[in-house]
């Protein structure tokens, strides 16, 4: 018998996995926060032999090393990677032993070169007494899709495309129909080159329904490139950290800010971050600062957003969410927030000076709006879409100015004057823009409603959903 946890990394779209058997397990493509991974095997009462990455990751800062040191497991790493601490290298075929049974074959883990993500880039078959009942495919083979080619080098992304068609060919041509395919990108992740619907396939269902499975490799690899967007700032630093061997963390609270600390901070031109909902920020927060929810994909954007190494203050509803957001952030190398405070937007504010506030709407209040660039008697309207290019491409409002989120601050003096009426695909973004617009003095409407009711709310829009 074997088991295989799932452990999702919502905030980066990211899943890591622990699989064993009775005694031992593996943790494969495990998250900085370690912790995550030793609860669960204490609750399966088994002793990690192995830490499995699939490969050198851009998106995040593995705890690889850590839990290593940690349970004194074998770290395996692709041979190829460039990695400048000790690890136990695996190549194409080599085979390790999960949980060895006595008398039988137990559990094997197998590596699989499977190039295209990254050059070196290795899925791991598990098998169960000789047969493949799982592949942890990291970014080669995701869900209808695969992992993006482009966060290595411009000059080998084409090359690289290539050969996650041929990566993805060689794990349908190899393995059964029934076995799982475990990624650990593909659920919001930026790793990957497209989004698809579902959490749980087979090789089988991707074979059928998988764009590198179904389309010839020029088709698929004109699609792909085609299709790639901008990739996150932070990813520049993810690598490198990688490689270097990252620092054990340090989640001890970080020191309390009070109202004249958070004035003082935002004064010296550093990121006051507040956690709470986007319906809550809207009716009430410190003027100056930003709305990252914490339930959202706050690791992935404010990695993004915020320039490298600017100190950042955190405002939260509970010691409770304030642990929870260290934890998710330093899975991007925010390691130790500058200071923090709990409680009410009230209490961060200085005596005597008033909260900030902006309304917020859905699509058909825009619609009835009897014109876009204007109302009676007020400034005029602007529509601020701050989807990505991709999303853009497949559908926008008429007449609305497009600046995707990552670029709304470097590129404030393009939005033209007026109320801005900022929207996304669903409202967790236009409630980021709305904030940092509403700290640079921009009159904003946070439309925090799903891009889809656009058409249906009678606005005019162009491209292929409405």
């Amino acid at each position: 018998m074997f088991f295989i946890d799932t452990l999702d990394l919502t905030g980066l779209g990211n899943r890591s996995y622990l699989v064993g058997g009775g005694r031992t397990a593996v943790a494969v493509d495990p998250p900085r926060d370690v912790e995550r991974v030793l609860t669960a095997a204490a609750r399966r009462g088994v002793r990690i032999s192995h830490v499995a990455e699939t490969h050198l990751h851009n998106d995040h800062v593995t705890g690889g090393p850590e839990l290593a040191r940690i349970t004194g497991a074998a770290y395996l790493i692709p041979a190829d990677a460039r990695i400048s601490f000790a690890h136990t290298p695996v190549r194409d075929g080599d085979r390790m032993s999960v949980d060895p049974a006595d008398g039988a074959a137990g559990l094997i883990l197998r590596a699989v070169a499977t190039p295209g993500h990254t050059p070196h880039h290795t899925a791991h078959v598990l098998e169960d007494a000789g047969t493949a009942v799982a592949v942890f495919t990291g970014g080669s083979l995701l869900i209808g899709t695969v992992g993006r080619p482009d966060l290595v080098e411009p000059r080998l992304t084409e090359g690289l495309a290539r050969a996650q068609h041929a990566s993805a060919h060689r794990l349908a041509a190899e393995l059964p129909d029934e076995t799982a395919v475990l990624p650990t990108h593909g659920f919001g992740s930026f790793c990957s080159a497209g989004q698809a619907g579902g959490t749980a396939t087979t090789i089988g269902r991707e074979r059928a329904d998988n764009v590198a499975l179904t389309r010839d490799v020029d088709t698929f690899v004109a699609g792909l490139l085609a299709g790639l967007d901008d990739i996150p700032a932070y990813y520049t630093h993810m690598g490198p950290a990688n490689a270097a061997g990252p620092a054990p963390v340090d989640l001890t609270p970080p020191a309390a800010a009070d109202a004249e600390e958070i004035a003082a901070r935002l004064a010296a031109g550093e990121w006051v971050v507040d956690l709470c909902s986007r319906v809550a920020f809207a009716a009430c927060h410190v003027p100056g600062s930003y709305n990252f929810e914490a339930e959202g994909q706050l690791a992935a954007y404010l990695a993004w957003l915020i320039p490298w190494g600017k100190p950042v203050t955190l405002l939260a509803e509970s010691a409770e969410q304030l642990a929870a957001a260290q934890r998710e952030l330093v899975g991007v190398g925010i390691d130790r927030p500058a200071a923090a405070a709990t409680g009410e937007p009230k209490g961060w504010v200085r005596e005597g000076e008033a909260p900030g506030s902006f309304p917020r709407a859905v699509f058909a209040d825009l619609a009835d709006l009897a014109d876009l660039a204007g109302r009676r008697g007020r400034e005029g309207v602007v529509v601020l879409d701050v989807r990505r290019g991709s999303e853009r491409a497949m559908g926008f409002v008429e007449g609305s100015v497009h600046i995707p989120l990552h670029t709304v601050r470097r590129r404030l003096g393009e939005i033209p004057p007026g109320e801005v009426w900022v929207h996304c695909a669903g409202g967790m973004r236009a409630a980021i823009a709305a904030s940092l617009l509403d700290a640079a003095g921009r009159t904003v409407v946070a439309v925090d409603d799903a891009y889809a009711h656009a058409g249906k709310a009678g606005l005019r829009v162009r491209g292929a959903r409405g």
